[in-house]
Parts: structure tokens; C-alpha cells; sequence
């Protein structure tokens, strides 16, 4: 994943607090983060955390930061607690399983899949997982919209 994000130009990034032995996206952003301030770049770097809105359930991005104020959302998951919106250009998303072209497997919610049907402007997304979580026969239903890459332990994954 850090060596994927090298040559982006991305300087806002959403990702996700991982649950439930999710792969941990947070390490490396943070390293990513940091680089940026080391290079001096002009435009800081930023990473953002889900908050659902649990009325239309739906997810926006709060700022974070390693150290940063956090408090349980309704579904006992870590969020930032009073950092301003962000609206990141790349997402990062959790995968439980994925397929070939680029469909993904969570837990159910549909969040992600209402949160992407109607962000602007779209970020390119990514799915984040592990090596044992490709799935050979998937299918996806109407609403999965597929994300634009996949990576795993091993690298990029889709497009292949």
C-alpha cells in the first residue's frame, strides 16, 4: 500500500478504522502523512475517518490524525471526535472478501455502497483486504458499484 500510494497525487485521503481483523490501512497513511511534511509539499497532506450518518446511513469524512480526540459512533466504532469535514479524492475501503472486477465484500451495512452512489466529486476507490479474501464465485448484486482498484497484502490486485 505505501508503495502504491507513492506515485499518487492525492492529498486528501478517506480510509477506515479497522474492525474485526479488517486489514489496517492507518500505519501506512500515517507514514504517508508524515513523508508529505517531509518533502515540504505545498499542500498538506490529510486522511479522513468515516462518521455514519445513521438517518440516512450514509458515511462523511472527519480529519485524523494519529493522537486525535476519537469516541464510539452508534455501532461501537472509533471516530473523530469534532474534526472538521474532508472530502477525500481517494478512499480507501474495507474488504472482507472481493472478486474480479473490482466487487467487494463488507459486512452488510450497505454504507459504503449509499455513500458512493452519491459523493461528489468521486473519489477513486480502493479496496483494501487479504490475500485469502478473494472470492472465485461472486455475484454482485444491483447496487455494488464496483471500485476502481483492489489491493491486498500482495499488491494491486484489479485491475489486474
Amino acid at each position: 500500500m505505501r508503495i502504491w500510494l507513492v506515485n499518487r497525487p492525492d492529498t486528501v485521503i478517506g480510509a477506515y478504522w479497522p474492525i474485526k481483523g479488517e486489514f489496517d490501512p492507518l500505519p501506512a497513511l500515517h507514514r504517508w502523512k508524515e513523508d508529505g511534511e517531509l518533502l515540504d509539499e505545498p499542500q498538506l497532506r490529510r486522511i479522513g475517518l468515516p462518521v455514519v450518518n445513521k438517518q440516512h446511513k450514509t458515511l462523511t469524512f472527519h480529519a485524523w490524525y494519529p493522537g486525535c480526540p476519537m469516541e464510539e459512533d452508534a455501532y461501537g466504532i472509533p471516530k473523530p471526535k469534532d474534526t472538521e469535514l474532508i472530502v477525500p479524492t481517494l478512499l480507501f475501503v474495507p474488504c472482507v472478501g472481493y472478486a474480479a472486477g473490482g466487487y467487494r465484500l463488507g459486512y452488510g451495512g450497505g454504507f459504503y455502497d449509499r455513500t458512493l452512489a452519491t459523493l461528489q466529486p468521486k473519489p477513486f476507490t480502493v479496496g483494501l483486504g487479504f490475500t485469502n479474501g478473494f472470492l472465485e464465485e461472486f455475484e454482485p448484486e444491483s447496487w455494488d458499484a464496483p471500485l476502481d482498484a483492489i489491493l491486498n497484502d500482495n499488491g494491486v490486485v484489479w485491475p489486474v
